[in-house]
């Protein structure tokens, strides 16, 4: 009984969030990544621990999901899936900089970039302050003429004000906020699909 105490809880908690969530921010994401599809820029996604697999999840429905025989493609880039180049960038550059020094690489005007964090960007640990690499990526797009998305939780954080759309989980809780990214995520995705399907280009 104790289990299904916990799990009934859960469930409303999320509920919770169903009903408090910004539907309006959500529909702002969905038709943002609609244009960078029909206008041919590329989306480049990121984050760290726990929402890195939520970026590189994202990454590949986008890429995979959206497709619809004779139309295009969407353009996407997960940024913290290359091991190898990442664990280089921050060797050489730092941990701040692993995002930014591979937006030079493939960044043009026009193109998006989407961030994953708990927290926004805000609180600390024994490393520093969270998830500067992020901030510093989303600054980076809208210095040079992109679009930079958020998606975070608990008050939003530094990234609530400084993304051009913020999806804010209102929730204060990692777990909850995490799986409802997932949501988000695949919410999205699948409006998206079914745009494109209607779409005549």
């Amino acid at each position: 009984m104790e289990n299904i105490n916990f799990i009934n809880n859960y469930f409303d908690e999320m509920k919770e969030i169903i009903d408090n969530i910004s539907k309006d921010k959500i529909n702002e994401v969905t038709e943002s990544l609609f244009n960078a599809w029909k206008n041919g820029n590329k989306v480049f996604i990121v984050g760290n621990g726990g929402s890195a697999s939520t970026a590189t999840h994202f990454t590949c429905d986008l890429s995979k999901v959206t497709i619809v025989n004779g139309k295009k493609r969407f353009k996407v880039m997960g940024l913290n899936d290359n091991i190898p180049l990442v664990s280089a960038l921050t060797n050489d550059d730092g941990w701040s900089e692993i995002y930014v020094e591979q937006l030079k690489n493939h960044f043009e005007e026009g193109d998006v970039v989407i961030a994953f964090s708990v927290h926004g960007g805000s609180g600390k640990d024994k490393a520093g302050v969270w998830s500067q690499n992020l901030l510093k990526a989303l600054q980076f797009a809208k210095d040079n003429n992109g679009t930079a998305i958020g998606f975070s939780g608990f008050d939003g954080g530094a990234m609530k004000d400084l993304a051009d759309i913020c999806v804010v989980v209102p929730f204060n809780s990692t777990p909850h906020v995490e799986s409802f990214h997932l949501v988000l995520e695949h919410l999205i995705t699948f409006c998206l699909l079914e745009k494109i399907k209607k779409h005549n280009e």
